[in-house]
């Protein structure tokens, strides 16, 4: 599997990579990003938001993906935000397109799982995959998800919705 770390991106950040401005994104992420991120930016709009209105957002949220020992931005992964009433997170991730079919994604969902697992607020984790997204659908497979239904997302359509149960 590949090697990869989270790396937490803070208001000032995500606040700079919504601007456009990567040089400042990356002094204050205290690491070198990459365009990929800026060309993200409707994502960082949705999560500075998120922080805004709940700071404990911050620990849960989108961070970039750095590939060990490489170094290098390959794409990010997080949660929708912290476990709601229920106790569900659900995942997000992407590969940035040039890195795309070396494992990133799996490792991705495999320390986001883990995160999840370790704490004991998680009762389950959920995803949701457009139907056509193969690849998507191939990277969660292996990993416990059950579909339990679909959903229609403004953004990305019709999505199957999966379920999986927390290990914590």
């Amino acid at each position: 599997m590949a090697s990869i770390r989270f790396l937490k991106l803070s208001p000032t950040a995500l606040a700079a990579l919504l601007a456009g401005d990567l040089d400042a994104a990356s002094a204050a992420a205290g690491h070198p990003l990459s365009p990929f991120l800026i060309e993200e930016n409707w994502l960082w709009e949705i999560r500075l938001d998120d922080i805004r209105r709940n700071p404990q957002a911050a620990d849960w949220i989108a961070r970039a993906v750095i590939a060990e020992p490489e170094g290098v931005v390959v794409g990010h992964g997080g949660f929708h935000g912290p476990p709601d009433a229920d106790g569900v997170v659900e995942v997000a991730y992407t590969v940035a397109p040039e890195y795309r079919l070396r494992g990133y994604a799996t490792a991705m969902l495999a320390a986001l799982l883990a995160r999840a697992d370790a704490d004991a607020r998680v009762t389950a984790v959920r995803a949701s995959i457009r139907p056509d997204n193969i690849g998507s659908r191939k990277v969660i497979a292996g990993f416990g998800f059950r579909k339990i239904g679909e959903q229609w997302d403004p953004e990305d359509g019709l999505e199957d919705v999966y379920l999986r149960t927390s290990k914590a």
